[in-house]
C-alpha cells in the first residue's frame, strides 16, 4: 500500500504547506517535490497527478482528524460532554495546523464534482459520530426526539465548519478554540427538550 512507503507522509505534509501558501492551482507538482525533498519523478511513484495528491491529503489528514474525534468523544460520558468534546477537538486540531486549516477550508472548496464526491465519502464517518451523539442525547432525554437528524447533523457540522472558515479568512487573528463553548451552548440550546 502506498501509505506504507517511506516518502508518502513527507510528500503529503509538503503538499499541505505548498497548497496553503500558493493555492491549489498555483501549486505545481515540482514545488511539492522540492518542499518534500524528493525528485519530481518520485511523486509519481505515489500519486497519479496533483489532484490525486489533494484527494490523498484529505483522506489521510481527515482520517486522522476523525479518528481523534472518535477517540475523544468515546471517552466522555454524556451526549452533552461528547458534543462539547467534538467541537473543542474539531477547533483544536485545525488551530494546531494552520496550513491544513487553509487547505480544508479554502482550497478544497474550489474542487470539481468528482473530488467533492470523494471528500463526502470521508466526511460520512464524521457525520456518523455526530449521529451517534444525537442518538445518545435523545435516549438520555436531553435532546428532543422529533429532530430531523439528517438536517441537524449537517447544521452542527456546518456551524463548526463556518466558524473555522471565518477564522481562516480573518488570518487566524484570534484563537478559534475560544469559541468552542459558545458554539456548543448554541447547539445544545437548539436541541434541548425545553420543559414547559
Amino acid at each position: 500500500m502506498k501509505k506504507d512507503k517511506p516518502k508518502y507522509k513527507q510528500i503529503i505534509d509538503a503538499a499541505v504547506v505548498v497548497i496553503a501558501e500558493n493555492g491549489y492551482h498555483s501549486s505545481q507538482v515540482s514545488k511539492i517535490a522540492k518542499k518534500a525533498g524528493v525528485a519530481d519523478g518520485t511523486i509519481y511513484l505515489y500519486f497519479k497527478n496533483k489532484e490525486d495528491i489533494l484527494i490523498s491529503l484529505f483522506q489521510d489528514k481527515m482520517g486522522q482528524f476523525i479518528e481523534r474525534i472518535e477517540q475523544e468523544t468515546t471517552s466522555r460520558q454524556t451526549a452533552e460532554e461528547k458534543l462539547l468534546t467534538l467541537v473543542e477537538t474539531h477547533f483544536e486540531q485545525l488551530a494546531a495546523d494552520h496550513h491544513l486549516a487553509i487547505v480544508t477550508q479554502l482550497e478544497l472548496r474550489q474542487s470539481n464534482k468528482e473530488l467533492r464526491s470523494k471528500i463526502n465519502q470521508v466526511l460520512k464517518r464524521y457525520l456518523a459520530v455526530i449521529d451517534q451523539i444525537l442518538e445518545e442525547g435523545i435516549k438520555e432525554k436531553l435532546f428532543r426526539d422529533d429532530l430531523n437528524r439528517k438536517l441537524v447533523r449537517q447544521l452542527i457540522f456546518g456551524m463548526m465548519d463556518e466558524a473555522v472558515t471565518n477564522w481562516v479568512m480573518k488570518d487566524q487573528r484570534y484563537h478559534i478554540g475560544d469559541q468552542a463553548k459558545e458554539v456548543h451552548s448554541f447547539i445544545i440550546n437548539g436541541l434541548t427538550l425545553h420543559k414547559s
